[in-house]
C-alpha cells in the first residue's frame, strides 16, 4: 500500500497586491469618489477598485484637488476620481494586474 503525502497542497499562498488607495466618500449623483492614495499616482493610470460589493477596474482619466484638475496625487492626498461604477466608502483601490 503506498505512502500518503504529509504535505497539504491546498493552501499555497498566493501573494495579494496591497492596496495603494482607499475609497474616503461616494458622490452617486456625479459618480465621482473620494480617494486617500498611499502612493503618488498619475492621470492614466489603470486601477481596480475593490470591495465587499465592488470589483471592476477603469483606467484614471481625471482626477482633481480642491476642485482643479491635477495630473498626479501625492501621497496622503485626497482626490475625486470619476468612476464608471458605483463604489463604497471603504472599498481599497489597487494597482491594476
Amino acid at each position: 500500500m503506498p505512502k500518503k503525502s504529509t504535505k497539504s497542497s491546498c493552501c499555497e499562498t498566493v501573494k495579494e497586491a496591497k492596496p495603494i488607495g482607499e475609497v474616503t466618500h461616494y458622490f452617486g449623483g456625479i459618480n465621482v469618489a473620494i480617494v486617500k492614495f498611499k502612493k503618488t499616482v498619475d492621470v492614466g493610470e489603470t486601477v481596480k477598485f475593490k470591495g465587499a460589493n465592488t470589483d471592476f477596474g477603469q483606467k484614471i482619466e481625471s482626477m482633481q484637488f480642491d476642485h482643479q484638475d491635477i495630473k498626479s496625487a501625492k501621497k496622503n492626498q485626497e482626490v475625486g476620481i470619476k468612476v464608471t461604477d458605483k463604489v463604497r466608502e471603504g472599498d481599497m483601490v489597487y494597482p491594476a494586474e
